[in-house]
């Protein structure tokens, strides 16, 4: 009782901070953390506690006072695109696309404005329990195949998913920094689409950006499809089954450009021992027209043993 009376009062007094700002909150709550920004419709409130950042996104622990839930809030800072304002449309019209779709193993996006004031694009994603996978599968260092094999499973469901939209989606930047985890349920879900292109009937897309380790040989001629993306999550199973990033045994990005281009494989995948796994990301390594989609690696027999239970409910006998 005393316990949901004190996190009623902390909520409470929050709310009422933001409706009434001229009153402040009961100093004496050192419970109650403050905003330090709210959005325009003052439904999320976000704290300074910063969750992940990259070259031009900044992520933020924040609330969603409507149902209760920690969310994420990303924030862009577009002064990196002050000169390029079609890119600040683009980036504007992706964002707002990718509020459309919905699917268990994709983060969602609830909201995204911009802030004229402070030159800023936010937007409220979907937060997972337990981090990147990349992180999340250096600290579980024991995992059973079947782990790995589920997790692969949803990565591609969430893959078929955007590959399967009119017009097609495709991520760009696949890497196990990118795919989300909650970990008390074991699922995982694709995350950061602000590179994403979205593509029409030509399913040929015209831009280089990405990640050098995890990039198609094709990323770089600038003329590609989705089939990228599977290439990506081939590299992904690589560095989810021996903890290696792919080419780390190159220094410099021209170094990995070679090998890629060239069509050597990362030294990583010797390592994987399993002979059944390192055919399956062959698989995903071939060139782009012989590389299987998403739903037709989703029905390979690699996946056979594993149940469909889309993680949504666990019954306990």
């Amino acid at each position: 009782g005393e316990i949901e009376a004190n996190l009623f009062k902390s909520q409470y007094q929050k709310l009422w901070f933001f409706m009434m700002p001229s009153v402040n909150p009961d100093s004496s709550d050192k419970d109650s953390e403050p905003f330090v920004e709210i959005d325009p419709t003052c439904r999320y409130g976000r704290y300074n506690e910063l969750l992940g950042s990259g070259a031009v996104k900044k992520v933020y622990r924040a609330f969603d006072q409507e149902e209760g839930i920690e969310v994420a809030w990303n924030q862009v800072k577009l002064r990196n695109f002050t000169n390029d304002p079609y890119m600040i449309d683009r980036l504007y019209s992706e964002v707002r696309l990718l509020r459309t779709l919905t699917n268990n193993n994709i983060i969602a996006l609830y909201n995204v404005w911009r802030d004229e004031e402070n030159n800023t694009l936010n937007f409220i994603t979907e937060v997972c329990t337990s981090g990147n996978l990349r992180e999340y599968r250096k600290k579980h260092r024991h995992v059973s195949m079947k782990a790995l094999k589920k997790w692969s499973k949803q990565i591609l469901k969430g893959l078929d998913y955007l590959h399967t939209r009119e017009p097609c989606v495709i991520h760009r930047d696949l890497n196990c920094s990118n795919v989300f985890v909650n970990g008390n349920i074991g699922q995982v879900k694709i995350g950061d689409l602000g590179l994403a292109a979205i593509v029409g009937k030509s399913h040929s897309a015209h831009s280089v950006l990405g990640t050098p380790e995890f990039m198609a040989p094709e990323l770089y001629e600038e003329d590609y499809t989705e089939m990228v993306d599977i290439y990506s999550f081939g590299m992904c199973m690589i560095e989810m089954v021996t903890l290696e990033i792919p080419y780390s045994e190159c220094d410099n990005v021209a170094k990995i450009y070679k090998k890629v281009s060239t069509g050597m494989r990362p030294e990583a995948l010797s390592k994987v021992k399993d002979l059944e796994v390192r055919a399956f990301i062959e698989k995903c390594l071939a060139q782009p027209r012989a590389r299987p989609s998403a739903s037709e690696l989703l029905n390979d027999p690699f996946f056979d043993e594993i149940d469909d239970d889309e993680n949504d409910e666990f019954i306990f006998l």
